[in-house]
């Protein structure tokens, strides 16, 4: 029987011009609706440009996540942390409400605190699109974006 493959952390779409926040401004807290529950603080947050050069940027450390009903205590709690203006987040907040399914309790939000934030030395292209909600990344693949970055 083959053993389950370890999940190491996940892969979320971020637009190239927010990257640079993260991965060179030092933004440190990454926040969206919370889509992948089974991430944990050790695991890896693996960034990917969305729209335009697509591809795989850099990574970071999750050092703690923090789920929110309300996404305005996230602003409250990290303000200039959070790797978007005050306007982005209130905005993305209105775009991400439409996503709720009618009826339902709205989806809590994730902040994510990271730490060992790095910059990759070149872009890996992932084998397959990255949806908006991300995608866990499991060991073999992990090791594969590394592989291509040398």
């Amino acid at each position: 029987m083959e053993k389950e493959e370890k999940i190491i952390g996940a892969a979320f779409p971020v637009p190239k011009p927010l990257l640079k926040r993260i991965l060179e401004e030092g933004k440190d807290v990454f926040v969206k609706p919370a889509t992948l529950t089974r991430l944990k603080p050790g695991m890896k947050i693996i960034f990917y440009a969305s729209r335009e050069d697509q591809g795989f940027y850099g990574e970071a450390d999750i050092e703690s996540i923090e789920l929110f009903e309300n996404p305005i205590k996230i602003l409250e709690k990290y303000k200039d942390r959070i790797f978007l203006t005050e306007k982005e987040f209130k905005e993305y907040i209105k775009t991400s409400e439409r996503w709720r399914t009618r009826g339902k309790r709205p989806k809590p939000w994730m902040a994510v605190v990271l730490k060992n934030i790095k910059k990759y030395p070149k872009v890996v292209k992932p084998k397959r699109f990255i949806a908006v909600s991300g995608k866990y990344v499991k060991e073999r693949e992990y090791e594969e974006i590394l592989k291509r970055l040398k």
